[in-house]
């Protein structure tokens, strides 16, 4: 058997640094708009794709990435992938238009993807089994933490620096984290790798590009709107492409034998139904405490936090009780607790006052980090012998899609419910569109009219919607834990194969 890297806990620190930048870079844009707007004259449909472009490039690549970290090296690629987000950083930060932010922003994803993926493919080549949910725990925790930072970091940045901070703030967090990634982490790849499928990475990208900009103009646009259709009909035809080509390839890019194991293909469902609800419950929250709680950006960041108490919290308890009670207990355990948090926040009302607020966040958190370690540890555990990067890189893209899926399916839902409840009568056409597109929107009119009314009534209006969400989401909490339970294999099958993998060479190291 391999012995263990004896540097594994510092290469970890490092993959930490630029993890943390991945996680509140991904919400950091959102306390930067209206500034983005000013100083760039970037009007809404800008604005828009300078938040997209990031988002489609990033699922587009993460399948590509893992397969090309396990045939050239995951080191190296892993240090390349830094390099081009650190370089794209840098150019959005010196930017002076929008079409170039937004080009900043495209080769950003590419950067961010190759560090998720294959940051997380490194996992299992370097930790031994009983170790690698301690580790998972924490690379998990990295990217949550950095969720909040993102308008901690961009409220603090805007009020003291140029709007280029916010980009160019990840220049030297990722140059030390490359130095010590150098330094620290041994370079692995699948010796028997030996062909690139070319035809299966644009395959892939294509139809993921073309799904996931679909799923997020349907919110905006509405699921009937032709070209939604199109690109969400078009985006799973090149998808259903891209399988039967991978069935048939004498070198596939992806084995879709590993849908075959129960243990990957049910801790994959669990983690992107955690994924689906957790990214839905990030979409509204924020919203509800600036615009319902009446906190600034910074105020909102700082107001998150127990959710990611709770979350490192649930990853520590799943340390210490996953190699006793085995990983289905746990993670089916996570979703109930998950659930009841979110029905809890479905009570919420306008009135009610930050300390009920912080207790449901800190129980979603909880049952969050309780369900999504396991399941990682769990299917990181079925990945083919070499093959992390693919294995890696096919998880994190389809809990990407979950993700996006819950913040256009959930979103739609808020946004009808909203536009149902909100009185405008009354109003000048143009305050009336604005009221009726987000309570942020109806805010801005309120002040402007000196409207009490409005006011409270478009908060009333949000407030229920959010619950409606949260509803919607307890109830997919349940639906993952009785699939969990019903469908993943217990703790036999977690023994059974820890027997296996102790038995065996799972990697082979390159030279560093």
């Amino acid at each position: 058997m391999t012995s263990p890297e004896p540097r594994r806990w510092w290469a970890l620190s490092a993959l930490v640094l630029s993890l943390l930048v991945i996680g509140f870079d991904t919400t950091i844009l959102n306390v930067a708009l209206p500034t983005l707007s000013s100083e760039l004259e970037a009007g809404t449909t800008e604005l828009q794709w300078i938040v997209d472009s990031y988002i489609l490039v990033f699922a587009a690549t993460l399948l590509p990435a893992g397969a090309l970290g396990d045939r050239f090296g995951r080191k190296r690629l892993l240090l390349a992938g830094m390099a081009v987000f650190a370089a794209a950083s840098l150019a959005g930060a010196l930017a002076e238009g929008p079409g170039q932010v937004i080009a900043a922003r495209s080769l950003m994803g590419v950067g961010g993807a190759i560090i998720t993926a294959l940051s997380m493919s490194t996992l299992p080549v370097i930790f031994p089994p009983e170790e690698r949910s301690r580790a998972i725990a924490i690379w998990t925790a990295s990217v949550a933490v950095g969720l909040p930072l993102g308008p901690i970091v961009g409220g603090w940045l805007l009020d003291g620096f140029w709007w280029g901070s916010i980009f160019l703030v990840n220049v030297p967090i990722i140059v030390a984290a490359v130095i010590a990634i150098a330094v620290l982490l041994p370079e692995s790849r699948d010796p028997e790798a030996s062909h690139v499928d070319g035809v299966g990475a644009l395959l892939s990208a294509a139809g993921l590009v073309a799904f996931v900009y679909g799923v997020i103009e349907a919110p905006v646009d509405g699921w009937s709107d032709p070209v939604v259709l199109l690109a969400v009909g078009g985006g799973l035809a090149l998808l259903a492409l891209f399988a039967g080509w991978e069935r048939r390839t004498a070198h596939p890019m992806m084995d879709l034998r590993m849908f075959g194991d129960p243990v990957f293909l049910w801790a994959t469902v669990a983690a992107t139904f955690v994924s689906f609800m957790l990214m839905g419950v990030l979409f509204v929250v924020p919203q509800y405490l600036q615009s319902v709680q009446g906190n600034d950006a910074l105020g909102t960041g700082l107001r998150l936090l127990p959710m990611m108490i709770g979350l490192m919290a649930g990853a520590v308890v799943t340390d210490r009780v996953a190699p006793r009670a085995g990983h289905k207990a746990v993670i089916v355990t996570g979703l109930l607790v998950l659930a009841a948090g979110l029905a809890w926040g479905s009570r919420t009302t306008v009135a009610d006052e930050y300390v009920f607020t912080a207790a449901w966040f800190t129980i979603v958190g909880l049952g969050s980090g309780l369900a999504m370690v396991p399941a990682m540890d769990a299917l990181m555990a079925t990945f083919p012998d070499g093959r992390t990067g693919v294995g890696s890189g096919l998880v994190q893209t389809i809990r990407q899609v979950g993700g996006a899926l819950g913040v256009a399916g959930l979103g739609s839902l808020l946004a009808a419910t909203y536009r149902d409840r909100v009185p405008v009568d009354g109003l000048p056409p143009a305050a009336a569109d604005s009221a009726r597109e987000s309570v942020g929107g109806a805010t801005s009119v309120a002040l402007r009219l000196g409207d009490p009314g409005l006011l409270r009534s478009a908060q009333e209006a949000y407030v229920h919607g959010m619950d409606r969400l949260l509803v919607v989401c307890a109830l997919a909490g349940l639906a993952g834990a009785v699939l969990t339970w019903s469908f993943l294999p217990g703790r036999r099958a977690d023994r059974t194969r820890g027997r296996d993998r102790a038995g065996e060479s799972e990697y082979e190291y390159a030279a560093p």
